[in-house]
């Protein structure tokens, strides 16, 4: 059996950027992209990697690189048989054209920045595309034959009222995703959001409305199998839960990260820096870490106790004998789960990890 072993590739490009946005994304660099297409080739070729069983293409805005371009980087990767392809897209640019060539590529899932269904809550989050964008996108990616494709969503905007967001998620239902990714607001240093006060989330509404999405997504047969990611059953990101589990993996393009064995590092965050390392024959590497057993170890239960699989009981032996963490834990077989409660303070339980 193949070793879990994935691949993130990062594309920079952005024709806008959103006001809560903090990822190494640029709008005025597009005349960048074939330079920087062609190094990531040049880094992946050099790279010797092992087989690869999970690829994920992020950004910035991967789908404004055209399918043929885009698809000569992921052929660099050498994958198993059966891996998972997924890209990002934007609902804007999606066409079944593109997706037909995606799926001629080997690209398995798609994920689609929907944020919301409702006008005034894309415009509060600086998203430029429209409801019925969404709807076109997930029909092209239908007819493409497609078999697996996530919906991105995003609650706690400024102005977005309760009744909105269940228009959202009723929408996404309506959609029929394989998979959700659900995301409360999150003010990042050094965004324009960070510098508006008025317009940060309410913690309390963040968590009405994660119930209210947990119960819609679950009547609709989408299981909870992270505290913000929910799947029809066989329809988990295979990608994502490698980060989960600590598993192993290298990221190309600028600003990406890579992990193997406990030592992490990431690249340098520009892609002209990127481009220039490559095409010089020099580390793309810009700094990095080594974790020692025990920060690792804790480090693995913090992320396992996100999933629906939790952690060995005894990571929380102390917690449970103290009654401190009654509703937000339950017990059984010898594991420790987070509670629908326990999921709104994730954090708060990781720290009582031991």
């Amino acid at each position: 059996m193949t070793e879990p072993f994935g691949v993130y590739v990062h594309i920079p490009f952005c024709t806008h950027r959103c006001g809560y946005c903090a990822f190494a994304t640029w709008t005025d660099r597009g005349h960048l992209q074939q330079q920087y297409l062609d190094a990531l080739r040049a880094d992946i070729a050099a790279a010797d990697l092992p087989p690869v069983t999970s690829v994920f293409v992020g950004g910035g805005t991967p789908t404004l690189v055209a399918p043929a371009e885009l698809l000569r980087v992921l052929a660099t990767i050498p994958t198993v048989a059966g891996a998972e392809v997924t890209v990002e897209c934007n609902p804007d640019d999606v066409t079944v054209e593109m997706m037909r060539a995606y799926v001629a590529g080997g690209v398995t899932r798609v994920s689609i920045g929907m944020q919301s269904l409702v006008p005034h809550v894309l415009a509060a989050l600086d998203r430029g595309h429209t409801p019925d964008n969404v709807s076109r996108a997930v029909t092209a990616v239908g007819e493409a034959g497609i078999g697996s494709f996530n919906l991105d969503i995003i609650y706690g905007a400024a102005g977005e009222t309760l009744a909105d967001w269940r228009q959202t998620v009723e929408g996404v239902i309506a959609l029929g995703p394989s998979h959700v990714s659900a995301y409360a607001l999150t003010v990042e240093a050094g965004t324009p959001l960070a510098s508006r006060p008025e317009l940060h989330p309410d913690d309390d509404d963040l968590a009405d409305k994660y119930e209210l999405a947990d119960d819609l997504l679950t009547a609709a047969g989408l299981g909870n199998y992270e505290v913000s990611n929910w799947a029809l059953p066989g329809h988990e990101c295979r990608h994502n839960i490698l980060y989960w589990r600590q598993g192993d993996y290298r990221g190309f393009g600028s600003a990406a990260h890579s992990h193997c064995t406990g030592n992490r590092w990431w690249n340098v965050r520009t892609p002209e820096r990127y481009i220039a390392a490559v095409n010089a024959g020099e580390s793309t590497r810009a700094a990095g870490e080594t974790l020692d057993d025990e920060t690792r170890r804790v480090e693995g239960l913090q992320l396992a106790l996100r999933m629906r699989e939790g952690v060995p009981a005894e990571a929380l032996d102390d917690a449970l004998a103290s009654g401190d963490l009654d509703g937000l834990v339950e017990f059984a077989e010898g594991r420790a789960r987070l509670t629908r409660a326990g999921r709104l303070l994730a954090n708060e339980v990781s720290l009582r990890l031991r």
